[in-house]
């Protein structure tokens, strides 16, 4: 039996995951968008309402993360009718946390469930990051893939997204700080030379951290967990970003970075009790700087997005 309203849940992200630019994402708990998507006998696609966003964002489809991403859809799937789109947005603008993917994997969520749920993953997936391009000015899959797929995931470029082991015990804590950087702001800060052992330094430790993944190494992950090519960067944009990760490796931390464009930062710990104590330090870190914050726990294989009961 066809349906007429569905309504769909995805989870914030940690964009980069520190050690793999553009090419890890990590899911995250206790925050995310809610899209509900009606099908309508008008074709194309109308956002008749966008709800909890501190900034205006743009109810044109077109430019509006969401709406490009149904749009896509529309042009894939050829349902035959339109969609009505309203958001709630539990994801703070410019946070870090994969605001502007989280609508688009919400909304193909919800209209895949109005077409029966016809399109599989690839396909949701090429149509999320059309949308995600909207905000970032590229397809840049390391929010839109995690989301989709839940836990810690690689993409490269349009190839499918691989779903990745994550070691049992290991929890991940986002710390993120009542301010706003945006996307592209933060990406023209990389427009800086690179020098060709930069890349090569990098490249290492990406392969340690993988490795010790795969391993269940945490001495790898560990050495492994560090970016060298992109926080140094962007640090000066994020008010304490250097005592906030000193107080996470201080309080035992695997490891600390910039979750996604930033001012959210994140740390791996070892147990949860680790996750709260470190996340509590940042929090105080963050606190010297006037700045409050919000504290996010998660283990890594946290789920992905969902359906919701309408």
């Amino acid at each position: 039996m066809s349906r007429d309203r569905a309504r769909a849940f995805a989870p914030a992200s940690i964009g980069n995951v520190g050690v793999g630019f553009d090419l890890l994402g990590l899911v995250i708990e206790g925050a995310g968008d809610t899209v509900t998507v009606s099908r309508s006998a008008e074709p194309g696609v109308r956002i008749r309402a966008i709800r909890g966003s501190d900034v205006e964002l743009p109810t044109e489809p077109e430019n509006n993360t969401a709406g490009r991403a149904l749009l896509s859809l529309i042009e894939r799937a050829q349902p035959g009718f339109g969609f009505e789109v309203e958001i709630d947005k539990g994801i703070a603008y410019g946070s870090g946390m994969g605001g502007s993917a989280a609508s688009a994997v919400a909304a193909v969520i919800a209209a895949n469930a109005l077409l029966g749920s016809s399109l599989d993953v690839d396909a949701l997936y090429a149509c999320a990051l059309d949308g995600e391009a909207v905000a970032s000015g590229g397809r840049h899959g390391d929010n839109v893939a995690p989301m989709l797929l839940g836990g810690l995931v690689l993409t490269v470029g349009d190839a499918p997204p691989l779903k990745l082991p994550t070691p049992a015990g290991v929890y991940s804590v986002l710390v993120h700080p009542d301010c706003v950087l945006e996307t592209r702001r933060a990406r023209a800060a990389l427009a800086t030379p690179y020098a060709l052992h930069e890349f090569v330094t990098q490249n290492g430790h990406l392969a340690r951290f993988i490795a010790g993944l795969y391993r269940n190494d945490l001495d790898l992950i560990r050495a492994g967990l560090r970016d060298e090519l992109v926080e140094p960067r962007r640090a000066a944009l994020i008010p304490g970003f250097d005592e906030v990760k000193r107080a996470a490796l201080d309080a035992g931390a695997l490891g600390a970075s910039i979750s996604g464009a930033g001012p959210s930062v994140f740390a791996w710990c070892l147990g949860r009790e680790a996750a709260e104590r470190a996340g509590a330090a940042m929090r105080a870190a963050f606190a010297a700087h006037d700045l409050d914050s919000q504290i996010y726990i998660s283990p890594l294989d946290a789920p992905g997005a969902r359906l919701l009961e309408d």
